[in-house]
């Protein structure tokens, strides 16, 4: 039998309790089992809610949450027995798509508890709880209820934090909790205690407070590390000298130190209070009522740097780029979607930059494309695309190095490794700044026979480590087909063939795409006309998707080369006798990835179709990758950067017939 079983679940903001919080003592409070899965029930000697089926679905709605201007906490205390997996979604009306949340996945050891981190939102929405079963602004913990608010101790053998009770004026005459540890079973020196909070879910930005008290503070050491999911430790705070933070701790006695720390995590991290002891007579550390807030805890803290002023597309000019005065040999490009040569990674039909271009074609040149300053004392992910154009890219030298504002020595952090001629190639480095610096593209070429082109596009810079930015959970509604379908099927019953997911070119000559649209050495679809007959279709349905009377947008990316292109339709399928066609595109339109993006609208439950027929001969691959489902209306500048000018803004349209 498989079973879950959910006891507390509570959203909380400071000190109050929001709609959606149910201890499930006599009722279901404000949540409803979706008629259209199995139930949750009741289990009233236990008080809690319970799924036991032997497959399928079951999905709990909560009540509407209206908007919050501050961060909140959803905890929830669950159990899973058997091969099962559980999920939290966030719905927000006229959104096909429900935000996921926080995923579990096979059987726990007991009883478990989770805290999410609920960013404030103007619109409001709903707390989904999904069970699929067969084949913190200003929330406080006070460490009062049993779970603790999910922290936990990090066990030592002699070493290790305890749950301490005491009076407790704030709960008016009622023994309250604490958290503490002591030195008593300490066996030697630099014996070390650890309390670690959940994982967050969410980047937070803001002020964590909290309130200790610390006993012989000579003895031991009081600090707060946060530790992200590689498992480095960053110190955010560390226990003031004795002069100002020796209080002495007795029951008697009760002085809490408040302390307030800024906090600054571009990616989910877990916050680990630490305490180091010298020895036997080390004396006591107490912990109690975490809290943390979005507002900084000094009105005058400078805010985090945004690194998106380094974003640049080029479809609106250089942004914030420039060159070195000697070297202005990056020039702004735009190549008609042709059968001869690439267009940009951004749209396939806009610009990008290139250096050794046939307008600036010369021997003996270093060309330098310099980006905006980034603050010293950061961790960057820099990410960008390249390609290698023309004749012979096999002895093009294309590097990234960081310049400094000292006039420092470039360091180098990256060199062209691949060889692929006409492929958008992404880069992704982390980058660890010390000190003010500015990043630097660098092309290089002896002589020009020896060198073709390099092509730029695309660059993005966002706070954080990349591994573990790209380690979060993937939107539901963004698919690049490199961990499997997302959810979309094969139309068994209404076509004649499948697509079919590949990597680097097709098999059939002068047709289909090089490489993927999301790296250029990933995973997209395709049909293989090679196995088709002339007319064969190939149908890729979407999951079911939610109606409403909004209007969405779908974008994706499409790719159509070769002198035997059939159609790529895109349909939507509500269970009517047709399927109402959204967008549709026939023949050749050269060996580039474009973008398509279509409006539409559907009050009731649909499926989006890729559908692909097979045109006259064998060269008629048909690709797609990268397929978005976004809320509310297409715009014309979906994905682009900011677009603020600097110098050299011309631009060299290249024309094919």
């Amino acid at each position: 039998m498989l079973f879950f079983c959910l006891l507390v679940v509570m959203v909380r903001v400071t000190e109050e309790s929001l709609p959606g919080s149910c201890r499930f003592q006599e009722s279901l409070c404000d949540y409803i089992s979706d008629p259209g899965f199995a139930s949750w029930t009741l289990i009233h000697s236990g008080h809690f809610i319970t799924v036991q089926e032997q497959q399928g679905k079951a999905v709990l709605l909560g009540p509407d949450v209206e908007q919050q201007q501050y961060w909140s906490c959803f905890r929830m205390v669950y159990r899973v027995i058997g091969n099962a997996s559980l999920q939290v979604q966030k719905r927000i009306d006229g959104e096909s798509f429900d935000q996921m949340l926080w995923t579990a996945q096979g059987p726990t050891d007991g009883q478990k508890i989770i805290s999410i981190d609920l960013q404030s939102s103007k619109q409001m929405f709903k707390i989904v709880i999904e069970a699929s079963l067969g084949k913190e602004n200003g929330s406080t913990c006070d460490f009062e209820d049993a779970h603790l608010c999910g922290y936990t101790n990090q066990w030592n053998r002699f070493m290790n934090w305890a749950v301490g009770r005491s009076y407790d004026y704030s709960l008016k005459n009622q023994t309250g909790q604490f958290m503490y540890v002591d030195s008593t079973e300490a066996k030697g020196f630099h014996e070390v205690a650890r309390l670690v909070s959940p994982m967050m879910t969410l980047p937070m930005s803001g002020c964590l407070s909290f309130q200790y008290q610390q006993y012989q503070t000579g003895e031991h050491l009081f600090s707060l590390f946060s530790r992200d999911q590689s498992g480095q430790y960053q110190e955010l705070w560390r226990a003031d000298s004795p002069e100002s933070n020796d209080v002495d701790w007795s029951p008697e006695d009760k002085v809490w130190m408040p302390a307030q720390v800024e906090l600054k995590a571009p990616y989910p991290v877990e916050l680990v209070f630490e305490v180091a002891f010298n020895g036997p007579h080390g004396g006591f550390v107490v912990l109690d009522d975490i809290s943390f807030s979005a507002e900084f805890c000094d009105a005058g803290t400078e805010p985090t740097f945004d690194p998106s002023i380094a974003n640049c597309d080029f479809e609106s000019g250089f942004c914030q780029y420039v060159q070195l005065l000697d070297s202005p040999l990056w020039k702004r490009v735009s190549v008609r979607p042709n059968i001869y040569s690439y267009g940009d990674h951004t749209t396939g039909e806009g610009s990008f930059l290139q250096a050794n271009s046939r307008f600036s074609l010369q021997g003996g040149y270093v060309s330098h494309l310099l980006g905006p300053s980034m603050a010293g004392n950061q961790k960057y992910c820099l990410k960008f695309f390249y390609s290698l154009q023309g004749l012979s890219a096999t002895h093009q030298d294309f590097s990234v190095c960081l310049k400094y504002s000292d006039n420092a020595k470039l360091e180098q952090i990256w060199s062209q490794s691949e060889r692929i001629k006409n492929v958008w190639i992404a880069v992704e480095l982390s980058i660890d700044v010390q000190k003010t610096a500015q990043v630097n593209f660098i092309s290089i070429c002896k002589n020009i026979w020896s060198c073709g082109s390099v092509g730029l596009d695309d660059i993005k810079v966002t706070l954080g480590d990349c591994s573990l930015l790209a380690s979060s959970l993937p939107p539901e509604s963004h698919c690049n087909f490199e961990v499997g379908l997302c959810g979309f099927t094969q139309d068994k019953d209404g076509d004649s063939a499948d697509w079919i997911m590949a990597r680097g070119p097709t098999p059939t000559s002068y047709t289909g795409p090089r490489g993927d649209h999301t790296t250029g050495m990933g995973h997209y679809l395709h049909i293989e006309a090679s196995a088709m007959l002339p007319s064969h279709t190939a149908r890729l349905l979407s999951r079911l998707l939610r109606g409403t009377r909004e209007t969405q947008c779908l974008v994706f990316y499409y790719h159509m080369y070769g002198s035997g292109i059939g159609q790529l339709r895109v349909l939507l399928q509500n269970g009517q006798e047709e399927d109402k066609v959204l967008w549709m595109s026939h023949g050749e339109h050269g060996i580039s990835w474009i973008r398509a993006s279509i409006n539409y609208q559907c009050d009731q439950h649909y499926q989006v179709v890729f559908e692909a027929t097979r045109g006259a001969s064998v060269r008629g691959d048909i690709a797609i990758d990268d397929v978005i489902f976004k809320r509310g209306p297409c715009s014309n500048i979906y994905g682009s950067a900011h677009q603020i000018s600097g110098n050299n803004n011309d631009i060299q349209s290249i024309h094919f017939k």
